[in-house]
C-alpha cells in the first residue's frame, strides 16, 4: 500500500507468467490514479520506426497519410499508470527515447514544436535481468539506473506453493463466473499434485488450467 501511494518507477522483474502486470495492476487501482487509465503496452510490438508516433502521438500534416491529431500512448494514459511491459526487449536505439520521457516527463508529438509535459505514472515489467542485459551490453545503464528506484522481484510460482490455493480458489470462482457455470470441486488428491507439481508456466498456466476445467466439460 504504501509503495501504490508513492509515483515513483516501480521495476518488476520475474519470469513470464509469475503475475507481473496482475502486481502492477493493483499497484495502480491502489494509488491515487486508481481512477484514471491503466495502459499497458507491450515494448517488443513497437516498431523502432514507429515508435515516437506511437508512444508520443503526432499532429496532423506531420507525415503521409496523418489526417489528424493523435494522443499517442503515453498521453492517453494522462492522470494514470502506464505499465512498460517486457522493457528489456525494447532495441537500444529506442531506449533514449524512453529515458528522456523517464527522466523529464514530457513529449514531443512528431510535427509539434515544443513539449508537452505529462503525468503519468510509469511500471516497468521484464522477464529478464536488466543486470545481466546491461553487462552484455543489450540494455542502456542509464535507462536501468532511471527505472530501478524500485525494483520487485516476483518469485516463479514454484518457490511460493502456498499462493497455489489461494490462486486455484480465484481462478476457479473467476472461471465459473466467465462460463456461467458453477464452481468446479477439485479433490484433495488433485490438490496435492497440484502442490508436487513445478508450474514451469507459472500463475498463467494454472489459470490455463483452470480454465481448461470449464472449457472442456
Amino acid at each position: 500500500p504504501i509503495l501504490a501511494t508513492k509515483d515513483c518507477v516501480v521495476l518488476l522483474e520475474g519470469e513470464s507468467g509469475t503475475g507481473k502486470e496482475v502486481i502492477a495492476r493493483r499497484i495502480h487501482l491502489r494509488s491515487g490514479r486508481s481512477q484514471g487509465p491503466f495502459i499497458p503496452i507491450n515494448c517488443p510490438a513497437v516498431s523502432e520506426s514507429l515508435f515516437e508516433s506511437q508512444f508520443y502521438g503526432h499532429v496532423r500534416g506531420a507525415f503521409t497519410g496523418a489526417t489528424t491529431d493523435t494522443l499517442g500512448i503515453v498521453r492517453s494514459a494522462e492522470g494514470g499508470t502506464l505499465l512498460l511491459d517486457e522493457v528489456g526487449e525494447l532495441g537500444l536505439h529506442m531506449q533514449p527515447k524512453l529515458l528522456r520521457l523517464l527522466q523529464y516527463r514530457e513529449v514531443t508529438p512528431v510535427g509539434a514544436a515544443k513539449p508537452i509535459p505529462v503525468d503519468v505514472r510509469f511500471i516497468a515489467a521484464t522477464n529478464r535481468s536488466l543486470v545481466r542485459c546491461v553487462a552484455e551490453g543489450t540494455f542502456r545503464s542509464d535507462l536501468y539506473h532511471r527505472m530501478n528506484i524500485v525494483r520487485l522481484e516476483i518469485p516463479p510460482l514454484r518457490s511460493r506453493p502456498e499462493d497455489i490455493e489461494p490462486l486455484l480458489e480465484y481462478f476457479i470462482s473467476y472461471y465459473a463466473g466467465l462460463y456461467g457455470m458453477p464452481e468446479r470441486q477439485i479433490g484433495l488428491g488433485l490438490r496435492a499434485q497440484m502442490h508436487e507439481y513445478s508450474w514451469p508456466g507459472n500463475v498463467r498456466e494454472l489459470a490455463a488450467y483452470v480454465e481448461r476445467l470449464y472449457a472442456t466439460d
